[in-house]
């Protein structure tokens, strides 16, 4: 086994161990210096440790206080912007709480104004209707006056003077209201029907500004004594009414009756009997006026169709008239066509026969040419051989004639 030496670094001696005893004292050497070399490393990194943590915990506490800072600034600031928004609002609701006032002052106003008022509007209503009570009255007074008037005024005249009498009051009537119908005719009908034998009372005719009438009213006037032993009906007229206002050419008829003086339909105002007979109305001595009225404010409405249709009648009369002419020149013509083609065939007859004729001129004419071809050839064919054959004498004369030549 081998030895090493080892030398005491103290006193310098040597010392002789076996290899074995050698790497035994080399390994503790080696494991106690490992063990150093760690522990001054496990210091170390203490050292450094204690010294980050050191660090760490100081920086955490200055974050730490400065995050509490800034907390505290933050719930500072919220508090302070707390504290605002209470206060804005507190003067929102005191601003809404002074506008509820003026609203409910005003409200109380208004509602005080509108009740003021409609009182005032029911006072005015009230004293119109005690106005009208009154008109009313005096009107009603009026109508009962009219009525003792028309009783009295037709008892004491005869049936004659108090039909002639119910004539002269609508004519007087109407020529108090003169002006509103200034363009108006209102005239006695006398002109009596040679059909029926009979005429109406009146006729009222209106005009437009052009001259063209709009608007036309039969008028009939019927009543009677009370003391009439037989008593007539309105109805009674409205046939013969009816047949004077279509021969006279009116639009309307109108029966102004104090007949039937009890019929609640009669007395209740303008009567419309057109289901009956056409554009026809029956009215009191009180209506005559405001049916006339009525009558001819329904047809001022009506002025201008009435221009047109007339526009479109004149158009359609001189579409006939065209055609009327039109008919007649198409008469006219195929008169004349048959006149002018009649004498046409007469000239191709005449024509016809002188074909004919000039046809037999041409086949004469023909036959002269076929005769003339045949004379010529035999004037061609003429010799002095032919002429003298058979006749000696002819033939010594031309031989005379040739022996003196040569």
């Amino acid at each position: 086994m081998s030895t090493k030496e080892i030398r005491c670094p103290n006193c310098g001696t040597v010392f002789q161990i076996d290899e074995s005893q050698y790497d035994s004292i080399v390994a503790q050497i080696k494991n106690e210096e490992y063990r150093k070399d760690i522990r001054q490393k496990e210091k170390e990194f203490t050292d450094q440790l204690n010294d980050k943590l050191k660090l760490a915990a100081a920086q955490t506490a200055s974050s730490y206080m400065e995050q509490l800072s800034q907390k505290d600034l933050l719930i500072a600031h919220l508090k302070a912007e707390q504290e605002k928004a209470a206060a804005e609002k507190e003067l929102e609701l005191e601003k809404l709480r002074q506008q509820l006032k003026a609203k409910e002052a005003e409200n109380e106003l208004a509602v005080s104004k509108a009740v003021n008022e409609k009182e005032k509007q029911i006072a005015e209503l009230n004293n119109q209707l005690i106005t009208s009570r009154s008109q009313f009255d005096i009107q009603l007074k009026a109508k009962d006056d009219e009525v003792a008037f028309y009783k009295d005024f037709k008892a004491k005249q005869s049936t004659k003077l108090v039909g002639e009498s119910l004539e002269a009051h609508c004519s007087a009537e109407f020529n108090k209201l003169r002006p509103l119908f200034p363009r108006a005719v209102f005239e006695k009908d006398n002109v009596i029907s040679k059909e029926s034998g009979s005429k109406g009372d009146f006729i009222y005719r209106d005009y437009d500004d052009e001259g063209n009438e709009f608007l036309s009213i039969m008028f009939e006037m019927k009543n009677e004594n009370d003391t009439t032993a037989t008593k007539h009906k309105n109805e009674d007229f409205f046939k013969e009414l009816d047949k004077d206002r279509r021969e006279k050419n009116c639009e309307y008829a109108v029966l102004v009756t104090l007949l039937e003086s009890e019929s609640e339909l009669y007395n209740g105002g303008i009567v419309d009997v057109s289901h009956r007979y056409p554009k026809m109305y029956v009215v009191r001595p009180q209506f005559f006026i405001p049916i006339i009225t009525m009558l001819r404010n329904a047809a001022l409405n009506t002025v201008e169709y009435k221009k047109e249709l007339v526009m479109i009648r004149n158009q359609n009369i001189d579409i006939s008239n065209f055609e009327e002419n039109m008919e007649h020149f198409k008469s006219a013509f195929g008169q004349n066509y048959e006149r002018a083609s009649r004498k046409f065939g007469d000239a191709i007859a005449e024509i016809d026969k002188s074909i004919d004729h000039l046809n037999k001129i041409k086949d004469a004419l023909l036959s002269s040419d076929r005769n003339l071809r045949l004379a010529n050839d035999k004037v061609q064919d003429l010799s002095i051989k032919k002429l003298t054959k058979n006749s000696p004498t002819m033939e010594a004369r031309f031989r005379e004639l040739k022996e003196n030549k040569e």
